[in-house]
């Protein structure tokens, strides 16, 4: 079964030990996003920040270091168990919830920043989810993301090679007709009255100690890439 998210609760009791290669994978593209959106950013210290699709934690962890005070949000309750325990274990205090991203719990116009990452290609409407992003976004706020690029070279090295041969993620992860090119999803967030800054590719650049892939930005955005879009003020 193609874009499967119940790896997400399947894998949550494994989140933070290290067993699963591709949960280190995701661990290790978190250092190139952050990198990344905090030039962005500036700095996130009293920023409140939805980390939407937050899974078991890896990226809502990083930004609570980095001093934001962060909402973590996801549908899978066993993901949102694991990672509660480990903030409550490295004593962040993040607010962990679960949800969806086509309703998310929060109230109107109530976060600075939206951070949505590795989320938008396993989504049942992109539209729905950037609707609510909208919603509590103040005016002014910042979208900032990751995806995957609807390109036959995406899906040739992602679900071929990726899933299939390699079994670098569990088969099913991706169904690549969900992959969104830049183009579209520029076009989606100026109907919702952003303005979207330069776009980045992000692919693997090394291996660490265990032979795992570590990411940073890449000239080229046909697989992965990451940038940001402010909501613009009304006039």
């Amino acid at each position: 079964m193609a874009n499967d998210l119940t790896i997400y609760r399947t894998y949550a009791p494994n989140w933070w030990d290290g067993s699963q290669r591709f949960l280190r994978l995701l661990h290790n593209i978190v250092p190139a996003r952050m990198k990344h959106f905090s030039v962005v950013v500036g700095r996130w210290n009293g920023r409140a920040v939805l980390d939407l699709g937050c899974g078991g934690g890896f990226m809502a962890e990083a930004l609570a270091r980095a001093g934001a005070d962060v909402i973590g949000v996801d549908p899978s309750a066993p993901a949102i168990e694991a990672a509660e325990a480990h903030a409550r274990a490295q004593g962040l205090g993040i607010d962990y919830r679960v949800g969806s991203g086509e309703q998310i719990p929060l109230d109107d116009a109530s976060v600075d920043c939206v951070v949505c990452v590795d989320v938008l290609e396993h989504v049942d409407s992109v539209d729905a989810v950037l609707d609510e992003i909208r919603r509590v976004l103040r005016p002014g706020g910042l979208f900032l993301f990751d995806t995957i690029n609807r390109t036959p070279f995406a899906a040739l090295v992602l679900v071929y090679f990726g899933e299939t041969i390699l079994g670098l993620l569990p088969r099913g992860t991706h169904d690549p007709k969900k992959f969104i090119r830049p183009s579209e999803l520029r076009a989606k967030l100026s109907q919702r009255g952003f303005d979207m800054g330069r776009i980045v590719g992000l692919a693997p650049c090394g291996l660490n100690r265990r032979l795992d892939f570590t990411f940073g930005k890449s000239p080229s955005t046909q697989i992965m890439y990451m940038g940001h879009a402010t909501l613009r003020a009304a006039a």
